[in-house]
């Protein structure tokens, strides 16, 4: 009886924020299997990309770590309603828009998981050039990454191209 009111549109955006969140939930385990299994060693180095697991109590990329937990707590919770403000945008949009924020709520499902499992997020990527380090992070990152990405991106061009239709 449930399955007949769900449409299509609502099964394939569940089936993309599943793949998102297993996607992240799958690399984030296996990297900690490694750092276990290493002794906390680094698991991989090359020139540009190190793997190696580094424990995140911020928000994104590390910003904004708190060593007190109400500090902790509170952000967590903010997190949350953010989460809740992302799934009622993704009710009222369509398209790209909708595709956009269906990756940043799959990314911020992972690492609110991890706050919530762990009391913080584990990074593991880590890119650079010589000396030059970016911010550790993971591939749910990635996708709130991209996902926000693509929301500008949307903005400028879908928006631009909606609104020639209309005059």
């Amino acid at each position: 009886m449930i399955a007949k009111n769900l449409n299509k549109n609502f099964l394939i955006n569940l089936f993309l924020l599943l793949v998102i969140f297993l996607f992240d939930r799958f690399s984030k385990i296996y990297v900690i299997y490694l750092d276990k299994k290493f002794l906390g060693s680094e698991i991989f180095t090359s020139k540009y990309l190190n793997i190696y697991l580094v424990w995140n109590e911020g928000v994104a990329f590390g910003l904004l770590s708190f060593d007190q937990k109400y500090l902790y707590n509170l952000l967590t919770i903010l997190i949350g309603i953010i989460i809740l403000i992302i799934i009622i945008m993704i009710k009222k949009n369509s398209g790209f828009k909708k595709i956009s924020l269906i990756m940043i709520l799959g990314g911020a499902f992972g690492n609110f998981f991890d706050r919530i499992i762990y009391k913080a997020v584990p990074d593991f990527i880590d890119f650079h050039i010589e000396n030059f380090h970016w911010f550790i992070f993971n591939v749910a990152d990635i996708f709130i990454s991209l996902g926000v990405i693509f929301m500008i991106l949307s903005e400028f061009f879908v928006n631009k191209i909606e609104t020639h239709e209309k005059y």
